[in-house]
């Protein structure tokens, strides 16, 4: 990310800044209960806030969206289908590292991938991203075996996901600012949509040609958006060289409130992933027809569609950490007060709206909750390192939720985890905020 040391930070009402960072003044928050407390302003001069070079990396961005996310987001689908036919000798907990590896890797090289970015720019991140990604789809298309899965899908894919994914959100930042949050919820809508077509297509493809024909399908298409994601994401600001050194490395973890959130993220991402990974195990447990359960990952993804967008402008409205803390502990209550006692299809398909609904915060204000708290140049470092601490919480949870399931009480057991260490991920955000505004629960933050 770029940045010009020499120039004063732009002027903003109601903040100063602090070893680095910009942080909000007392007073600010003080003046009105309405008031906004502002996040810091990317340097380079007026943000456009929109036109045709802004909105081409904003679907240049869902484009990716869609290929990295998306296609996470359909890993139930495959914990499905591996789990019941094409690696059935093994246990739920074995196959789960195949996608817990993808999870962890998508993310958890966040703080290489942020540097990479600071350092060089999104562009060769993109394409060797693409490639890899492509790739491990393509060679999982001919596996048969679990090592072989386990690389192709988990190591290359995931590796290429992760090059692709946080570039995308960094670049963003730099177009828009007022309308910051409503541009992230727009491209977060492509994981969404990515989460829709990606289990229909599976399902379906592999009943109709088979697993292999399915998997390169997908392949093709994600070939066809990332082609098109490499044309149109660029930063509108240089890259700027610097070198790390271990005080920067460190100072993010001295700093209370990004400890706070980036905890808060971590514990969240159980009650997320656990939902997202076994639903569709869930649903044909307690009964779901089979015609049916294969839709309930698209439902649910479909129900985030909406909620992501609008998220994203009601969170630039009201502001971004009030939305989601509401919303976040309104999906926690959902696992433990609806889906926790389901045993009917018609109130487990409301559950996978609701819940859709409500978690699309999660994903759309992930990155700006943290650029809002985060210094102008290190935006794509620190975002980084909440990645990989959400990493390291994705690589853990299937392992997790597939030995809770081989124990008596099975998916009581996991749906209990989740919605508890959801609620708990939910108040560290909580605290964060009330650590920047005080006790004012009106104020736009």
């Amino acid at each position: 990310m770029s940045t010009n040391t020499n120039n004063p930070s732009p002027s903003i009402s109601g903040t100063e800044k602090t070893d680095g960072a910009l942080h909000s003044t007392q007073p600010s928050i003080r003046e009105s209960d309405s008031e906004k407390v502002q996040p810091p302003q990317p340097y380079g001069g007026d943000i456009p806030d929109g036109g045709l070079s802004a909105w081409l990396v904003v679907a240049g961005g869902w484009c990716i969206s869609f290929s990295s996310f998306g296609w996470l987001s359909s890993i139930g689908t495959f914990q499905e289908y591996y789990g019941n036919v094409l690696l059935r000798e093994y246990s739920p907990s074995t196959i789960s590292w195949i996608l817990s590896i993808q999870i962890f890797l998508m993310m958890g090289m966040g703080p290489f991938v942020g540097l990479i970015y600071d350092k060089y720019g999104p562009r060769w991140l993109i394409l060797i991203g693409s490639i890899l990604h492509v790739f491990g789809v393509m060679m999982a298309s001919i596996s048969t075996e679990y090592w072989q899965i386990l690389l192709s899908q988990g190591l290359v894919s995931g590796l290429g996901a992760s090059a692709i994914f946080q570039p995308s959100m960094s670049c963003l930042f730099t177009w828009f600012n007022k309308r910051r949050a409503a541009a992230f919820g727009i491209l977060s809508t492509g994981s969404s949509l990515g989460g829709i077509v990606f289990p229909i297509m599976v399902t379906n493809l592999i009943r109709r040609v088979g697993y292999p024909w399915a998997m390169r399908s997908c392949g093709f298409l994600l070939l066809a958006l990332l082609i098109f994601a490499n044309l149109t994401v660029r930063s509108r600001t240089p890259p700027h060289p610097q070198k790390v050194t271990a005080s920067q490395l460190v100072k993010p973890f001295k700093e209370t409130d990004f400890v706070l959130v980036a905890v808060g993220f971590f514990v969240f991402t159980y009650g997320f992933f656990a939902t997202l990974n076994y639903l569709p195990l869930q649903v044909l447990e307690a009964g779901m027809r089979p015609a049916l359960a294969q839709y309930i990952l698209s439902i649910l993804n479909a129900g985030s569609l909406f909620g992501r967008l609008a998220a994203g402008f009601a969170g630039d409205k009201i502001g971004r950490y009030n939305v989601f803390i509401v919303v976040c502990y309104a999906a926690s209550i959902l696992i433990l007060a609806l889906w926790l006692p389901s045993s009917n299809d018609a109130a487990l398909i409301a559950f996978a709206v609701l819940f859709g609904f409500m978690s699309g915060a999660y994903v759309s204000l992930i990155a700006p909750l943290v650029m809002q708290i985060s210094p102008i140049a290190e935006i794509g470092f620190r975002t980084g390192l909440v990645m990989f601490t959400v990493s390291i919480g994705g690589l853990t949870t299937n392992p997790i939720n597939g030995a809770l399931l081989e124990r008596p009480g099975r998916f009581d057991n996991l749906m209990i985890f989740s919605g508890v260490l959801s609620l708990v991920g939910t108040t560290f955000i909580l605290v964060a905020r009330l650590k920047r505004t005080g006790l004012r629960f009106m104020v736009a933050f």
